[in-house]
């Protein structure tokens, strides 16, 4: 199945009118994000290894060709798509690399109307899937190492493949686990669930539906006590978890109310019963700023599921990506729109110690102590390496972190890091710039 209709109408037909002007020259894109959402110091890039498994599947079938010829695309248009592949390259920074506005995430180099099909399908994924990666390291930071983080988002998502997408990032970004259990088989991550308020109201007792649950799932038991008065369904967790012996290994859950108060009144009923090591679990419309507050009250929460607000990215759900042409036929090209200009040229992001960044040419040498961020991950079309484990991006990501500056990393007003721009790349865009200005509309005389 052909996977190339997964685009604008205007990228069809700007390849199209390409195709048939031989206009078959290299061109380079580049990915980036414009300015970062007011609340975000940092951006986590991914979203590389669905695009790149996109671009190597990259096809027109013949079911899509039928369908352009429906809405009016040419026979000798037809044609070309149907041997159209992906044969450019790929140059991105690994998946969970923090990067700041004006960074390429990725560049694509490749024949212009092949890189002008795949924008829109790139966009989607690298947009979405760091808006959503970002939220789950915010969440990390706020949590501090003292809670544990599942990922609850699946109902409430846009989408099950971005329920899937979502739980993937998340366990990138250190969650202990995910209540969607497809995500859990896809990626082997761990499956994390309790119950729901039906199962304790399809009993006539809450203490027999607590029992009857534990006993069935011993090495599961959480409790989910609200359903009816909280404390009193404290008690009732207590006396079930006491019957069936399961005191070093069973939980209770909170799911409504003022969770931080109930919380401390919870632990204080566990403790009284000699349940100390039962754990607390809770959710229920939380996210990084509630996670922050039970941290700095010391709110006694030992782990915590994140919904809604994770699954949509709700105070930050878009980011002002771009992907724009920056070379075309070995000549650098910028757009000067205002508010949206470009930088010309295929680029390289070296970074320093502290995450001190310049955005530079492609092809300069990086300046003392510093790294380049983008590496070649595609070239004809193919990947250049295996694709890494779920655990080595994760490794990458948590060392991403430790180095984020904690004024980039504030849950509140933070301070983005603002990348400088190697003086070759200046020249190079002062260069292209004061060529544009010349072939512009003539200025007037008089």
């Amino acid at each position: 199945m052909g996977n190339a209709l997964v685009t604008d109408f205007y990228e069809l037909n700007m390849a199209a009118s390409y195709l048939r002007h031989k206009m078959t020259g290299t061109a380079t894109f580049s990915l980036f994000c414009r300015r970062l959402p007011d609340s975000r110091g940092f951006l986590v890039a991914t979203g590389l290894e669905d695009s790149l498994r996109f671009l190597e599947d990259f096809a027109f079938d013949e079911a899509d060709l039928e369908y352009l010829a429906r809405i009016g695309f040419a026979e000798d248009d037809l044609r070309r798509f149907r041997s159209l592949r992906f044969t450019g390259d790929v140059w991105a920074v690994p998946e969970g690399t923090m990067v700041f506005a004006d960074e390429p995430l990725l560049e694509v180099t490749s024949p212009i109307a092949e890189a002008q099909l795949v924008e829109t399908y790139l966009l989607n994924q690298c947009t979405f899937q760091t808006a959503i990666a970002t939220k789950a390291a915010r969440c990390r930071i706020a949590a501090g190492g003292r809670i544990d983080i599942a990922d609850f988002s699946i109902r409430r998502t846009h989408g099950v493949e971005a329920g899937n997408a979502v739980a993937r990032l998340s366990a990138m970004c250190g969650f202990v686990g995910t209540s969607n259990v497809e995500a859990a088989r896809r990626f082997d991550l761990r499956p994390s669930g309790t119950m729901a308020h039906s199962y304790v109201e399809a009993f006539d007792d809450e203490l027999d539906a607590f029992v009857t649950f534990a006993t069935d799932f011993p090495d599961q038991a959480t409790l989910l006590v609200d359903t009816y008065d909280t404390m009193a369904g404290v008690a009732h967790a207590v006396t079930a978890i006491r019957a069936l012996g399961l005191e070093d290994r069973a939980a209770v859950r909170l799911d409504s109310g003022d969770v931080a108060n109930l919380a401390r009144q919870t632990r204080q009923c566990l403790d009284a019963a000699g349940l100390d090591k039962v754990r607390i679990f809770v959710s229920g419309g939380l996210d990084e700023h509630d996670l922050a507050r039970f941290i700095a009250e010391g709110v006694p929460i030992d782990a915590v599921g994140i919904g809604t607000r994770l699954g949509v990215s709700d105070d930050a759900p878009y980011l002002d990506t771009a992907y724009k042409l920056v070379e075309y036929a070995a000549r650098p090209v910028v757009k000067l729109s205002a508010g949206k200009a470009t930088l010309p040229g295929p680029k390289q992001v070296f970074r320093a110690p502290g995450m001190r960044d310049t955005i530079a040419c492609r092809d300069e040498s990086p300046p003392d102590r510093a790294v380049p961020l983008l590496e070649l991950v595609m070239t004809d079309g193919k990947r250049v390496r295996d694709t890494p484990t779920l655990a080595a991006i994760r490794s990458h990501f948590e060392s991403q972190l430790r180095d984020l500056p904690d004024e980039a990393r504030s849950l509140v007003s933070p301070v983005v890091p603002v990348a400088a721009m190697s003086n070759t790349l200046r020249n190079l865009d002062d260069e292209v710039r004061r060529r544009y200005s010349l072939v512009g509309p003539a200025k007037q005389e008089g």
